[in-house]
């Protein structure tokens, strides 16, 4: 499968650290030695999961030189929907006027969505080989953060990123292999809306409390993290006759700097070889990997010829790992 376009969007509003010290009991330099993380993007007032999309979306299609209309496949990764339904992939096939669509759907795998939907899109063009598929990551994570939670609140950032691919022979980016894994009985670790689901629904005039919010077991969840995708890059690594010294660029989910500095040093990659936005952005969840790829071809980050190693982890517990020769 080939990449034909990458493009990414991040709202204008910017959430710094010293904005929350005034919010919440932390401050600055407590955020940035835990966690790596300077700033977060936040969606302006009504601007849903769908809107982040499109304007990632659109940024994909210019990039690949095409138009709404070459595009028969949408699949959009989120935990953030703009509504239970129409799924936000639906409202971005509208939104777009990608008019020849045949599919849209969402995509529930917390910050591995992206990578589950590159592999969607590998397994539905074997099927439909002269398809042209929309792959998205989008969330408005601050949608779902407690604000009044510091161990949380300062984690997360709103933002969208974008790939337009093909199984059609081409120039360009080539989606070698991925893999996944999941593991449901580690789902407590990283819960959202515990309330206001189906097991748990919501009445007329009831309050919202806490457990509609993101919880966090930070501990057991880093540890599950750094092994888990540090065992799926090795898994893919082998499968492809490779190693680390093969791989010219990492691009881990970027969850937390502590993570993702664990992660290089178990797989031995020299921090120069791992691309890191987290900083500017906090954890966008599903776009975060799509943003990071997008944005390292912006900026120059990767060249002809380059490997490419895509991994992320995310809430149920999901695991992702994509390999992209350049």
């Amino acid at each position: 499968m080939y990449i034909l376009g990458l493009g990414h969007y991040v709202p204008d509003s910017v959430l710094r650290n010293t904005d929350l010290e005034r919010m919440v009991d932390t401050s600055d330099d407590w955020i940035t030695s835990r966690t790596g993380i300077k700033e977060r993007r936040l969606a302006g007032d009504g601007q849903g999961c769908s809107d982040l999309a499109l304007k990632a979306a659109i940024g994909a299609l210019d990039d690949a030189g095409l138009s709404p209309a070459d595009i028969t496949h949408i699949l959009l990764a989120t935990f953030t929907p703009d509504y239970c339904t129409p799924t936000s992939a639906c409202l971005v096939q509208h939104k777009l006027g990608a008019s020849n669509c045949m599919m849209a759907m969402d995509i529930g795998a917390g910050c591995s969505g992206f990578v589950y939907g590159l592999d969607t899109a590998r397994g539905l063009s074997t099927i439909y080989p002269q398809a042209t598929m929309l792959v998205v990551g989008s969330e408005v994570c601050t949608a779902r953060v407690n604000f009044q939670d510091r161990n949380t609140c300062v984690l997360f950032g709103d933002g969208a990123g974008a790939a337009v691919v093909t199984a059609r022979k081409t120039e360009g980016p080539r989606v070698v292999d991925t893999l996944l894994r999941a593991d449901g009985s580690l789902g407590h670790l990283l819960p959202v809306g515990l309330e206001g689901g189906s097991r748990e629904p919501y009445k007329i005039g009831q309050a919202v409390s806490a457990s509609y919010f993101i919880h966090m077991n930070g501990r057991e969840l880093f540890r599950h993290a750094v092994r888990g995708m540090a065992e799926m890059a090795e898994r893919i690594l082998a499968a492809n006759g490779l190693s680390a010294e093969d791989v010219d660029l990492l691009i881990p989910h970027q969850a937390n700097m502590r993570i993702i500095e664990a992660l290089a040093k178990k797989l031995s990659f020299p921090l120069d070889k791992v691309f890191v936005n987290v900083d500017k952005y906090g954890n966008t969840s599903a776009a975060s990997v799509a943003i990071a790829l997008s944005e390292a071809k912006t900026c120059g980050q990767v060249k002809e010829g380059n490997m490419v190693l895509l991994v992320s982890f995310g809430a149920g517990l999901t695991w992702g790992t994509s390999l992209v020769q350049y």
